[in-house]
């Protein structure tokens, strides 16, 4: 990995986080930042994730997503065992530069979710009776 990109720049002034050309990402007291990923061809919420700033160096200098798992305590190369790698096509960061958005283009079977469907976002919530229940979308 280049070290280049490791540790990313301290962020400078507000107009400079919110409108300077240099990624300046501010990792919560976690470490992390969050992580939105998205179908670059249709625009459907795959998943959201976090990044350490290793996964984030490593999702630029390879061009897929790399991400933190807090389950595992690891970094996670998305795909790297399912064979649903995610090809960064672009990659925005918000205003205030904690969060982070991917527009990726799935291989393998184009899922994403570990239980087995292309989103992670499968339930809507509904309210009856004063009561919130999922249903499958």
């Amino acid at each position: 990995m280049a070290d280049t990109l490791l540790p990313f720049p301290a962020s400078g002034s507000k107009p400079e986080l919110e409108e300077g050309h240099v990624l300046t990402p501010r990792f919560g007291p976690d470490g992390l930042v969050t992580c939105i990923a998205t179908d670059v061809e249709t625009g459907e919420l795959l998943m959201v994730a976090h990044m350490n700033a290793d996964a984030l160096a490593r999702t630029l200098e390879t061009g897929e997503a790399w991400y933190w798992s807090r389950s595992r305590g690891e970094l996670w190369h998305k795909g790297a065992t399912s064979g649903q790698i995610q090809t960064v096509v672009e990659m925005r960061v918000d205003c205030d530069q904690d969060a982070l958005w991917l527009k990726v283009r799935v291989a393998g079977d184009g899922g994403c979710c570990h239980t087995g469907r292309r989103s992670c976002f499968y339930r809507t919530v509904v309210v009856r009776d004063g009561q919130a229940v999922l249903t499958l979308s």
